[in-house]
């Protein structure tokens, strides 16, 4: 007969399973945060002080390896790697390349060779699927622009005044608001939504960074939309 801790019944099962379930959510929340974090700071903090956006890389980058060094909090510059690759192309392309949309998906994939080397050799594997997972949602946001055609919305916005912008924001929500922009975007979140939630059934971490960053981008788009309707 087994014993209770081979059975699975042992206090001790519980514990572990107990943190386990902990951690996993503390990696999504963290993944969550982390993806909303240059869209509602880094936005505004690069298109007024670019080279500082920039320079912050590398302040991130030796957080992360600081994180790293110490085994209580390895996980945590894990994942920070991960953002950091998300910041880096983020502060190139809205600092010096936001005029171009076209430029803005190859930009944001800067990154994507080190992390395909980091999943291929199983190293800092949290932060590279956080990465990767940011990267998808980014794409399908770009897809939509291109199924909406709101590409000339975005080059019109970054060239005007701020000031001057709201017939812009207005044109492209009747867009947005049509049946074509409706249908896309179920459609779209509905992707969003199923690559998001199935990580979710693995008890693997990084499974649950890439999914978090990938739901984050409903919450973010999300956002967005209700902004847009609002004009």
């Amino acid at each position: 007969m087994d014993t209770p801790l081979l059975s699975g019944r042992h206090p001790l099962s519980f514990v572990l399973g107990f943190l386990r379930w902990r951690q996993t959510r503390f990696v999504l929340a963290a993944s969550m945060f982390l993806v909303s974090v240059p869209v509602f700071f880094q936005a505004p903090l690069v298109r007024q002080l670019p080279w500082l956006s920039l320079a912050l890389t590398g302040g991130w980058v030796w957080l992360s390896l600081w994180l790293q060094s110490r085994s209580q909090t390895k996980l945590w510059g894990d994942l920070l790697l991960g953002f950091t690759g998300s910041w880096l192309a983020g502060s190139l392309y809205w600092g010096w390349l936001r005029w171009e949309p076209l430029l803005h998906l190859p930009v944001e994939a800067i990154c994507l060779p080190v992390a395909l080397w980091c999943v291929i050799r199983r190293r800092w594997q949290v932060g590279a699927w956080f990465y990767m997972g940011s990267l998808f949602g980014t794409a399908i946001t770009d897809l939509y622009f291109y199924l909406v055609d709101l590409i000339p919305h975005w080059r019109k916005i970054m060239e005007v005044d701020p000031a001057l912008a709201l017939p812009v924001f207005q044109s492209a929500t009747r867009q947005v608001q049509t049946p074509w922009g409706i249908s896309w975007a179920v459609v779209l979140l509905a992707v969003l939504l199923s690559v998001g939630l199935v990580p979710l059934k693995s008890k693997q971490l990084h499974w649950w960074a890439f999914g978090g960053a990938v739901l984050s981008t409903i919450l973010v788009d999300g956002l967005f939309w209700i902004a847009a309707c609002a004009v």
